[in-house]
């Protein structure tokens, strides 16, 4: 998993993460290599998301579709049924490449953040007394 919680609260904030950035995390691994969901949940985990469901990902993927993000074509399988494989769209690349932007700003400001320390240890707790 990509953040280790130190609080009662991690995989809750984990799962806040990931649900403001799976929908571009999943173009962007469309964006490399057309994919199924079981292929794409792999691929998550693979990166170090840890385990997304297949109940997570596969609305995900569709209402990325039915937005025109996505497209899909049956393709044979091996064992079984023919499998649903998801490609990027045009309109997918354009959007993965704005959000790319503006994950990228985003994560700056928060980083930044983030990075600030007070000027002295201790200096943080310190108040002004306005009734002086």
């Amino acid at each position: 998993m990509i953040v280790a919680g130190g609080s009662d609260d991690g995989g809750e904030r984990q799962a806040q993460l990931l649900r403001g950035c799976l929908d571009m995390c999943l173009l962007a691994l469309l964006a490399v290599e057309p994919a199924h969901g079981y292929e794409l949940v792999r691929r998550l985990d693979s990166a170090g998301f840890g385990t997304v469901s297949y109940g997570t990902v596969y609305p995900l993927i569709t209402r990325l579709h039915r937005s025109g993000l996505v497209a899909n074509a049956l393709h044979p399988s091996p064992s079984g049924p023919p499998r649903k494989v998801y490609r990027l769209t045009d309109a997918g690349q354009a959007r993965l490449h704005a959000w790319r932007d503006q994950w990228t700003q985003f994560a700056d400001v928060v980083n930044a953040t983030l990075a600030t320390r007070p000027p002295n240890p201790g200096d943080e707790h310190e108040h002004v007394d306005v009734g002086r």
